[in-house]
C-alpha cells in the first residue's frame, strides 16, 4: 500500500522528463537561430567585398585608358546599362571616349553577374569644381536577402542605404555600397 506521500510523486519524473526536454529543444533552436544570422551576416560581408573588389575593378580600367584620367566625364553611367557600344576595342584602336564606354559597359556587365541584382552607378562628385572634377562617385547595389514579397523587411534597408550624394541614391531594395575613386 502506497503512503499518501509516494502517490502525490507519481509522474514527477516523467513531468520533469518533459521540461527538460522542452528546455534542451529552446536551446537547440536558440543556437540554430544564431547560426543563421551569423551565414546572412558573413553573406552580407562576402557581398561587400565582392562590391569594392569591382569598384577597384574600374579604377584600373580608367586608370588603363590614356585620355580616362583627364576626362572622367567618359565613365558617368547610370544604374541601367546603355547597350553594347559599337565599337569592338580589341579588334581595332578606340578613342578615349569609345573605350571608356566599352569598358563602363563591361564593368556593369560584370557587377550584375557577380551581385545578386547587382546595379552600379557612376557620377562625378560634387564636390569637385566644375573645372578641375578629379573625383568619381561609384555607387554598387545588390539585394541582400532573397525575400522581395516582405515589405517590412525591404522597407528599412531603403531609409538607411539613400545617401543622396552627388544626385545618386540606392535603389529601393537594394544595399548600397559608395567609394570616391580618384584615379
Amino acid at each position: 500500500m502506497l503512503t499518501r506521500s509516494a502517490s502525490l510523486q507519481r509522474g514527477v519524473t516523467l513531468l520533469e522528463s518533459l521540461v527538460s526536454m522542452v528546455v534542451l529543444v529552446v536551446g537547440v533552436l536558440a543556437i540554430l537561430w544564431v547560426q543563421v544570422r551569423t551565414l546572412a551576416e558573413t553573406q552580407t560581408a562576402v557581398r561587400r567585398a565582392q562590391a569594392v573588389r569591382a569598384i577597384e575593378d574600374l579604377g584600373e580600367r580608367i586608370k588603363s585608358n590614356p585620355g580616362g584620367f583627364s576626362q572622367l566625364g567618359l565613365y558617368v553611367t547610370d544604374w541601367e546599362s546603355s547597350g553594347l557600344p559599337a565599337q569592338d576595342c580589341k579588334a581595332a584602336a578606340c578613342t578615349a571616349a569609345q573605350l571608356a564606354a566599352r569598358d563602363v559597359h563591361e564593368w556593369q556587365l560584370e557587377v550584375a553577374q557577380r551581385l545578386p541584382l547587382g546595379k552600379a552607378k557612376v557620377f562625378l562628385s560634387s564636390d569637385e569644381e566644375a573645372d578641375n572634377q578629379r573625383q568619381l562617385g561609384v555607387m554598387v547595389g545588390w539585394r541582400s536577402n532573397e525575400r522581395t514579397d516582405d515589405v517590412a523587411f525591404t522597407a528599412p534597408l531603403t531609409k538607411l542605404s539613400s545617401t543622396g550624394t552627388g544626385g545618386a541614391t540606392c535603389p529601393t531594395g537594394l544595399i548600397c555600397h559608395l567609394v570616391y575613386v580618384q584615379p
